[in-house]
């Protein structure tokens, strides 16, 4: 059931035609929250919000959250429902994003912490964050 009360920004349809390549959709329980972690934390763009879905930019991809009520009629929804951590096995890396920074950022609004920034032997600086989903997001940038 949606939630929002007006049309959005743009059609379903339409807003599909400016994706290409990956893109992740990500359901979650709390858009607001997703959305601050999104903005705060890792410096991305929002591009529209509302209490059902919210399209996000930055670091050179697009990618888009839905509340978990948007798929109350989705197979796949029990799956989700029922599944604790969320994303399990999956990094969302951010190349571009600075992870000293994103972790400071982190730290300072008490999300966990994985791993603390650090320079890795495949050239990259990096540090795992947990958001309130329990998705592992990794800021990097190549050193």
């Amino acid at each position: 059931m949606k939630l929002r009360k007006k049309d959005p920004w743009k059609s379903a349809s339409e807003y599909s035609k400016d994706l290409s390549g990956l893109t992740i959709n990500l359901l979650v329980k709390n858009i607001k929250l997703s959305v601050n972690f999104l903005h705060q934390i890792i410096k991305a763009k929002i591009i529209y919000q509302d209490p059902d879905f919210a399209a996000i930019e930055g670091f050179g991809s697009r990618w888009c959250i839905h509340s978990y009520h948007t798929y109350d009629t989705h197979p796949y929804i029990n799956i989700i429902k029922n599944s604790k951590p969320k994303g399990l096995g999956i990094e969302l890396r951010v190349v571009g994003c600075d992870p000293d920074k994103a972790e400071e950022r982190a730290r300072k609004e008490n999300y966990i912490i994985l791993s603390t920034s650090t320079d890795k032997a495949h050239g990259m600086r990096e540090c795992y964050i947990v958001d309130h989903d329990g998705f592992c997001w990794v800021p990097c940038k190549t050193i």
